[in-house]
């Protein structure tokens, strides 16, 4: 119909299985806003996913409880990608509503399973008891009950960003806790020696290499960094999901402002070329 989103948005249970049947997913990245307005306009217009990002902005970890927990209740996959390396602010993160940490630049799979130990509950990690979620919607129940229910709505992404992390994809897509092996283009690029080369023959390989390895182990593999359609079917084709990093709050407003200041400049223009000649200050 007319007006309805290209994408539905997603019920969270789902996201990773109707990833894996061939549906697309669109996500928002999330590093300007911080109220939950944000996660309400992205559901209007059909966004199944949204991330909030910590390593590439200065959003509080209470501002992203905030916005993820509000992600949930609609119905929208809430994930953050954690600063580089920051292990003890997961546990935080998951207890506030996140159901997906997205950990950047891992690259050895010890790194991988420092993530899921602090994402996951024993016997997979170590994750720390609580008693209430907003997940379960603060339903008091038995901890094994808590401890079922969390785990069926985390999801652990390894964000492969280097070289070495290529090179142990499938150590890390072996360990049990990781569901998703993230290629991150840009930053690969660079350690590659490639940048802004993302269809250079070493970044193909690579991010096929990292796709395979996912697949190997069952586990989903995911690619981005690159608003290049046709790149994007060619990793598709490869095996990768079709979860699509459609937009960044900041970027939507950069090009909104700039498409606004660039249509009331050319208003003004049409609008004085009716006008006609006028005399300058000195002529009048």
């Amino acid at each position: 119909m007319p007006g309805e989103p290209a994408v539905a948005p997603l019920r969270k249970k789902g996201v990773l299985q109707r990833l894996a049947q061939g549906e697309p997913v669109l996500s928002l990245g999330i590093r300007n806003a911080r109220t939950a307005e944000i996660v309400r306009i992205a559901r209007t217009a059909g966004f199944g996913v949204v991330w909030v990002d910590l390593e590439h902005s200065s959003i509080s970890i209470d501002c992203a409880a905030q916005i993820i927990a509000s992600a949930g209740d609609l119905g929208l996959e809430a994930w953050v990608r954690i600063p580089e390396r920051d292990y003890g602010v997961i546990g935080r993160l998951l207890d506030g509503g996140a159901t997906g940490i997205i950990a950047p630049r891992v690259e050895t799979a010890e790194e991988a399973q420092k993530v899921v130990n602090a994402a996951r509950f024993p016997p997979r990690g170590q994750r720390s008891q609580t008693a209430l979620l907003p997940q379960t919607e603060y339903r008091r129940m038995s901890a094994a009950e808590l401890m079922r229910s969390a785990e069926r709505a985390t999801t652990v992404h390894i964000l492969i960003e280097s070289a070495e992390g290529v090179r142990n994809a499938d150590a890390m897509a072996a360990i049990d806790g990781v569901d998703v092996l993230h290629v991150g283009m840009n930053d690969l690029s660079v350690d590659l020696g490639h940048v802004d080369q993302l269809r250079h023959a070493d970044m193909l390989d690579a991010g096929k290499r990292v796709i395979a390895a996912a697949r190997g182990h069952g586990k989903l593999a995911v690619v981005g960094g690159s608003s290049d359609p046709a790149l994007f079917v060619e990793f598709l084709t490869a095996g990768a999901v079709p979860l699509v990093f459609a937009a960044i709050d900041t970027d939507v407003l950069a090009a909104g402002l700039t498409q606004r200041a660039t249509d009331w400049a050319q208003r003004i223009h049409a609008w004085r070329q009716t006008q006609g000649p006028t005399r300058s200050a000195e002529g009048s």
